[in-house]
């Protein structure tokens, strides 16, 4: 540990937009644990807004709890779940290595030895943030079964889109097009060596399109171009919004499939094959040099409250940003537990 007397720093959520930092001893780790140190942590725009404002619905709350949350969904919580971290106890071959987690916005933390995923020493700590987000993508690629030769489309650059893109651009696909209203996100795309159009310009007859806007519209215009007997894999989580589903035009009579990709379970067509710790592992080795463009902005732990409020309210700065990393000054050892 860097101080004999360490504070632990924890963001919770207390109430619907309300969070703090909590301060509190650093937890001991018990048999077959580590005590992680966190480097960074990142914050998954769409989801940790949907957790902030309180719109996770109660029957599904206990399912869509972060695998290393604390509290309860919809709060208080302390949620998150791409971390980077150090070990400082656990197992020797762990000790003083950089591993990634599905940890949340802690300082320190206690995980199960298995859940550690030791990062490659010459991948950046930014880039394996991305590991989480990308493990969503290839959850949904394997839903899909989209292969080599496949005509497909991402409805949607925000990160979850963009990172699913970037995956799907390794199949050698046909045709891979990226969908976005946003002109600036059109044009970031571009520059990741992707197709980026606009709605009414994207192809259609596609084998498999994979929604990520979380918006009705977004909605709409994928199932138009989603192929006679194709497969639109819905990666958004609406939460306690109702979105409006357009079933009496293409849904019925071109026999449309709509999948779900949510990663609580590996994907059907894989699932007796890949545990959830090799899928991750396979997101992890999957991620290379295009992912850091998608890490755009950082704050420390202490401003997260405020940042949260500013995602969850849609503020102008936030428009831009794909994966925002919060950081971690020195361990403190001031103020009360």
């Amino acid at each position: 540990m860097t101080s004999p007397n360490p504070i632990a720093r924890e963001l919770w959520i207390d109430a619907a937009f309300s969070a703090r930092v909590r301060r509190r001893a650093v937890p001991e780790p018990g048999p077959g644990e580590v005590l992680l140190e966190t480097e960074i942590s990142g914050i998954s725009p769409g989801t940790e807004s949907l957790v902030y404002r309180g719109e996770v619905p109660a029957a599904v709350a206990p399912l869509m709890a972060a695998p290393h949350q604390l509290g309860s969904l919809p709060y208080p919580v302390s949620h998150g779940y791409l971390n980077v971290a150090v070990v400082r106890q656990g197992p020797p071959e762990l000790v003083g290595r950089r591993v990634f987690t599905l940890g949340g916005h802690r300082s320190h933390l206690v995980v199960p030895v298995s859940a550690c995923h030791r990062l490659p020493e010459d991948m950046p700590s930014q880039r394996a943030l991305l590991t989480g987000i990308a493990e969503v993508g290839l959850n949904a690629v394997w839903e899909a079964q989209a292969t080599l030769g496949d005509r497909v489309a991402v409805v949607g650059a925000g990160l979850v889109g963009l990172s699913t893109a970037l995956l799907l651009s390794g199949l050698s696909p046909s045709r891979l097009q990226v969908v976005e209203l946003d002109a600036a996100r059109r044009a970031y795309a571009a520059e990741l060596g992707l197709e980026a159009v606009a709605p009414g310009q994207a192809a259609g007859d596609n084998d498999a399109v994979f929604h990520t806007s979380a918006t009705e519209s977004g909605l709409s215009r994928a199932l138009e171009i989603t192929g006679d007997d194709g497969a639109l894999i819905e990666m958004s989580w609406y939460g306690s919004n109702a979105p409006s589903v357009p079933l009496g035009a293409d849904f019925h009579a071109r026999r449309l499939k709509v999948l779900a990709s949510q990663v609580g379970e590996v994907a059907g067509p894989k699932r007796l094959r890949r545990t959830r710790k090799q899928r991750l592992a396979c997101a992890l080795s999957m991620l290379d040099a295009r992912f850091d463009a998608l890490v755009t902005g950082s704050s420390p732990l202490e401003e997260l409250p405020g940042v949260l409020d500013a995602f969850a309210h849609g503020a102008d700065w936030t428009r831009d940003e794909l994966l925002h990393v919060v950081t971690y000054r020195p361990t403190d050892t001031q103020g009360e537990p």
